[in-house]
């Protein structure tokens, strides 16, 4: 039962009375019919107390009962607990209770208690306060609310943390999101690597966004307690860890006798990925629930940056296995110019499956090839890796290109049979011999691959005439062999199936074809080597116009002239191929 049960009590006429103001309940009727006969209350408290009273007594609610000028005339025993001040025949007011006040409202807290108290007017101008201990319940709603805004806080550094997949960007948001909610300056410290330590630290500024930066330590550098704390274990000496991070310049103004800070190690794979410090001013003391708190946010940061570590280490991995499988750009040779173009059909990957290359001969001539092998992607790029492999060590033994070519074939069959792979490829594989005048001759071989192209000095462009069977097929295959001559300014254009084959036009399906790119070639006579390369790639993606390719590659060699280089010449070349012209039936 409470005071509000049974409303109010009335000294006056010694029986419950109902302000004006409430209606009560149902049955507090029943008690007024119970007590309508007992005697007053009476105004001193040495006097016994009416029978009626003792129903008051069992009310949670203490009662306080002052007269018309606010003096004290009943305080019932809860009230005398939980407001010793207050003493009957005295006013209230003397008491010195600040929420015992006709213009306090709501709850305050008296003796390391949360009260509420308020005020009901009685007849005659008498009034009785009713106070309530509520300090368990608000204990419980704060605790409840606390908890609430922890699981949020955690939701959102869940949703922040599961985007970034590079290290720096999310140790950055670490530090970023610890800031204000666990700490004034937050600093996290990644596990070294090679002998370094990369740091990140957010401090508290004006505005709402923390300030973040950063700075490497040397291994032997770090603080002791970061050490320990990569170690797995956390250190506990406050004033230790805040002497520390002073020392290690972290704390921009934080003094050490006024800040607490706490360490917590980062959970990785299989040791920490890193450690978090946070700090702020001694006002706000790492309790319990707020070390728990830092600990499920290390867990979830610790996660975050385990998965961009990893992502970063496969990245690499990727990236310099990507680069081995590329294209290696042509060496420098006397009197040849180079030109390459490149664009694998899957562009995320940047390796596919056509190749060129260049290797010197000992007699100032050059070994040069371009071809491709079957399929698509990573598996295509591996093999065409295997096949310049092969290349590389063969050239050393045997120069003529006929014969290079089938010592090729017969090491990819050995490779190709080995792992059940079935692989095979096109090739045009030549050696380029400077002459006196500035010219070149080219001892071409061909392994079924389309045939070369020669810009002559006239503006026209010639088919060579080479022809051959497919790499890595059969033994002995049929070797296509035929000799060129490039007068000084002349070119070899060799081109894989990506440029030819490429499907765009009006409707979308028709192939680029040999004849448009002659047709694109013609009157490009005097454009240097990488210019002439770089002008099939464009002509093949303007026709394809963001459809989908094959692997493109274009390696262009031209005669230098007796310089030994190539000119640089700006002119006027056709525009390109008309997409919508109609086709011949």
């Amino acid at each position: 039962m409470t005071a509000s049960d049974v409303r109010d009590c009335d000294p006056g006429d010694g029986r419950l009375s109902t302000p004006s103001t409430t209606r009560p309940p149902a049955w507090s009727a029943d008690v007024r019919r119970a007590t309508a006969a007992l005697p007053p209350l009476a105004p001193d408290r040495g006097q016994a107390p009416p029978d009626w009273f003792e129903v008051v007594e069992h009310f949670r609610e203490g009662l306080v009962v002052c007269d018309a000028d606010g003096v004290v005339r009943h305080v019932s025993p809860v009230a005398e607990r939980l407001l010793p001040e207050v003493t009957s025949g005295e006013p209230l007011s003397s008491a010195g209770v600040p929420g015992l006040s006709e213009d306090a409202h709501g709850g305050f807290t008296h003796r390391g208690r949360r009260l509420t108290a308020r005020r009901v007017p009685l007849s005659g101008a008498r009034c009785c306060w009713y106070v309530e201990d509520v300090t368990d319940s608000a204990s419980r709603a704060d605790a409840l609310l606390a908890e609430r805004a922890r699981s949020a806080f955690l939701a959102v550094v869940g949703d922040k943390l599961g985007n970034p997949l590079h290290p720096d960007r999310a140790a950055a948001a670490v530090v970023r999101l610890a800031v204000p909610t666990l700490a004034e300056v937050a600093v996290l410290v990644l596990a070294p690597r090679a002998g370094r330590a990369r740091w990140w630290r957010a401090s508290r500024t004006d505005d709402d966004a923390p300030a973040v930066d950063s700075g490497v330590l040397v291994g032997g550098e770090l603080p002791t307690a970061i050490a320990d704390g990569l170690t797995g274990a956390e250190p506990h000496a406050v004033d230790w860890l805040v002497e520390q991070a002073v020392d290690a310049g972290w704390l921009p103004g934080l003094a050490d006798t006024e800040t607490v800070a706490r360490v917590v190690p980062l959970p990785g794979r299989d040791a920490p990925v890193g450690v978090l410090l946070v700090a702020r001013r001694a006002t706000r003391w790492y309790d319990e629930d707020d070390v728990e708190l830092v600990r499920a946010f290390a867990a979830r940061a610790g996660a975050a940056l385990t998965t961009a570590l990893l992502y970063r280490d496969q990245a690499e991995v990727a990236d310099t296995l990507q680069a081995s499988l590329l294209p290696v750009e042509p060496v420098e040779a006397v009197g040849v110019q180079w030109g390459t173009a490149y664009r694998p059909a899957q562009a995320g990957l940047r390796i596919g499956g056509d190749f060129y290359g260049s290797h010197r001969l000992t007699d100032g001539g050059s070994v040069f090839f371009l071809g491709d092998v079957s399929g698509k992607g990573v598996e295509a790029a591996v093999f065409t890796g295997q096949l310049r492999q092969c290349l590389q060590a063969l050239h050393r033994l045997e120069s003529n290109p006929a014969r290079l070519l089938r010592l090729l074939n017969d090491a990819l069959l050995e490779t190709t049979q080995a792992h059940g792979q079935g692989r095979f490829a096109t090739m045009v594989l030549g050696v380029a011999r400077p002459e006196r005048d500035g010219g070149l001759t080219l001892s071409l071989a061909g392994g079924g691959h389309l045939p070369p192209l020669v810009l002559r000095a006239s503006g026209e462009v010639e088919v060579v005439p080479l022809r051959g069977m497919l790499i890595g097929v059969v033994p002995d295959p049929r070797v296509g062999e035929v000799t060129v001559r490039l007068a000084p300014g002349e070119t070899c254009l060799l081109y894989s199936d990506g440029v030819t084959e490429a499907r765009g036009g009006r409707r979308g399906d028709e192939q680029l074809g040999p004849e448009r790119l002659v047709t694109a070639l013609t009157g490009c006579q005097r454009m240097p080597a990488p210019a002439l390369a770089k002008r099939v790639e464009q002509v093949t993606c303007d026709w394809l116009a963001q459809g989908d390719h094959d692997d493109i590659a274009v390696l262009a060699l031209r005669a230098a002239g007796p310089g030994g280089r190539g000119g640089r010449h700006l002119h006027s070349v056709p525009a390109g191929i008309d997409r919508t012209e109609e086709t011949d039936a």
